[in-house]
């Protein structure tokens, strides 16, 4: 099933695992609760039966009082430890009856041996279940555990104690005698450590030298690491800020992507048309090249061709990992050229500024923070339908509709499915989608 299902499924998110809960106290199966969130079955299976908490005393249980066997009811032996030398209390009142016992046999449910492993959704309640060993599902729990088996997998070191204090036995006396970590790693490749590696041991602490004893190093700050830049420098060759700047234009479209909170991956891609301050915006479920290249080829399909390149001839953006194939977007279906990107310069926002403007009307209506994982194409273009019906005073009061619609005619206007609303309905609020659900 897992090669039918589009994009990155290897992790679930809190909000599958809320779902799988509810779904378990409803006595769904794991199949059905796959089949929704579009996964295999066996990673429901996987997550529960890894995820589950256990019970094992439930306060206020007579029956389960830390006796464990299955035979309590009816057994009347009496000192079978043989521990005291007058007891008069049954071996069935005893916790130690779990461990001295010769013919102690361990209770258990069926519904903890297979799925659905756990004691959500069953008919019995917990308060009058006799099994010791309970186990329940809880999504935040098992989030909880994820996240920490997550942080854990990514920390420490891939090397153990005694290797790291030979390693430290050559590096820091080396260190202290003015030697640089090139020059150690050049004359001792039994260390079998790159100069960057010895670099970060230095730095977290692992080796006795510390950065102070470095020659160069306590001079320089550290440097900003920008991960979700282009790093194929060849994209910007005849497409840089400078190159956009030669062709003198004065109606071109800005182009940027807004992102949702850590818990979700949707994001959304965002037009600007600088003449007639036109927003548009597209909800991609991942923030990737091909959510991108997707988007341009379904405005093409919905415009035209000649349509989309009248629209789209120039863009400007920044430089996003998502626009790092610029071939692919300039590219249309049919081979031709729809449209001429170019990149703004590192760390300058502000060549772009009218998106970037008009993105703190978007923020007024989604503020930071907020999930885009349950927002849908046609909440966001409620959105930019009430953006685009705001009067600006850079348009004599004009509305960005009302000057699109001169300007591009209202057929164009409807392929981009955008409508008018009246002014005195226009709101700017988080209320907006939360009354139209």
């Amino acid at each position: 099933m897992s090669k039918y299902i589009p994009g990155n499924q290897k992790h679930l998110s809190l909000e599958d695992r809320v779902f799988i809960e509810n779904s378990l106290n409803q006595g769904l199966s794991f199949k059905e609760i796959a089949k929704y969130l579009c996964k295999d079955p066996t990673t429901i299976s996987k997550e529960v039966k890894a995820r589950r908490a256990s019970d094992w005393y439930h306060k206020g249980t007579f029956y389960n009082a830390k006796n464990f066997c299955v035979h309590r009811y009816s057994c009347r032996k009496v000192n079978v430890c043989d521990k005291i030398l007058v007891c008069g209390i049954k071996c069935s009142s005893c916790p130690t009856c779990n461990q001295t016992c010769n013919v102690f046999e361990k209770e258990q449910c069926s519904r903890l041996n297979k799925a659905p492993f756990v004691c959500n959704g069953c008919s019995k309640k917990i308060s009058h279940c006799t099994i010791a060993h309970k186990y329940t599902y809880n999504a935040r729990f098992a989030d909880r555990k994820y996240r920490e088996l997550l942080s854990d997998s990514r920390s420490g070191i891939p090397i153990t104690k005694h290797e790291l204090r030979q390693k430290d036995q050559i590096v820091t006396p080396l260190i202290q005698q003015g030697q640089s970590p090139y020059q150690i790693a050049v004359n001792h490749p039994e260390l079998d450590m790159s100069v960057r590696s010895i670099y970060a041991y230095i730095d977290k602490g692992l080796f006795s030298s510390r950065n102070i004893d470095l020659k160069r190093k306590p001079k320089f700050r550290p440097r900003k690491c920008h991960k979700t830049q282009i790093t194929d420098r060849s994209v910007f060759i005849n497409r840089t800020y400078l190159d956009f700047q030669s062709l003198g234009l004065d109606s071109f479209v800005e182009m940027d992507t807004v992102h949702s909170s850590r818990e979700s991956k949707k994001t959304l891609l965002t037009f600007y048309f600088t003449e007639q301050k036109l927003f548009l915006a597209f909800l991609m479920n991942r923030c990737t090249k091909g959510a991108v290249r997707l988007v341009f080829e379904h405005l093409e399909k919905r415009l035209g061709t000649f349509e989309f390149i009248s629209l789209f001839e120039y863009v400007l953006t920044d430089r996003g990992s998502e626009f790092g194939d610029p071939n692919a977007l300039e590219t249309g279906t049919n081979a031709i050229q729809r449209c001429s990107l170019y990149y703004c310069d590192p760390m300058r926002s502000g060549q772009k500024g009218g998106v970037e403007n008009v993105h703190t009307m978007l923020r007024m209506v989604l503020p930071k923070g907020n999930s885009f994982e349950f927002l849908t194409q046609w909440d966001v273009n409620l959105i930019v339908n009430h953006i685009n019906s705001t009067p600006r005073e850079s348009l004599g009061g004009k509305t960005p509709y009302a000057l699109a619609l001169s300007a591009f005619g209202e057929d164009t206007l409807k392929a981009l499915q955008l409508r008018c609303i009246n002014p005195d309905e226009v709101n700017l609020t988080p209320k907006l989608i939360r009354f139209n659900r």
